[in-house]
């Protein structure tokens, strides 16, 4: 028998040299809402963002305050794409975000699934926006 024991991804952790850096790139670049930006205690500060149509999943940028941490920072993906952002105009969005400075590897590419294109954050993890068609 089956039990449905994990409900949902809740959050997703980035490493960053800065949260303050961070949240204003993915807000001012990329069109994010902040949802979180608490003190929890002693050098543990809580910055959380998400899609302004999605509540239920939020990145949550950690500060790198160890020489290993920053040493992974802009790396977690080993080379690949960290998460995809989903669009409905993958085009008009690759033109709004390269117009705020926004890194991108190549412009938006029909594949079988979709229109994407691969996009740096601050720090340079890879980012895939992807525009669903079928």
């Amino acid at each position: 028998m089956w039990v449905d024991l994990v409900k949902k991804i809740g959050h997703i952790i980035v490493l960053v040299k800065d949260q303050d850096e961070a949240a204003r790139f993915y807000t001012e670049k990329l069109g994010f809402v902040k949802r979180q930006d608490n003190f929890l205690g002693p050098g543990m500060r809580w910055v959380t963002v998400s899609p302004k149509g999605q509540m239920d999943l939020e990145l949550t940028f950690v500060k790198a305050e160890t020489e290993d941490y920053l040493k992974i920072v802009g790396r977690q993906d080993a080379g690949h794409v960290l998460f995809t952002l989903e669009t409905d105009n993958c085009k008009r969005d690759f033109e709004d975000m390269r117009s705020k400075g926004v890194k991108f590897h190549g412009k938006p590419t029909r594949q079988m699934y979709g229109i994407d294109v691969v996009l740096e954050d601050l720090y340079g993890n890879l980012l895939d926006l992807i525009e669903r068609t079928g």
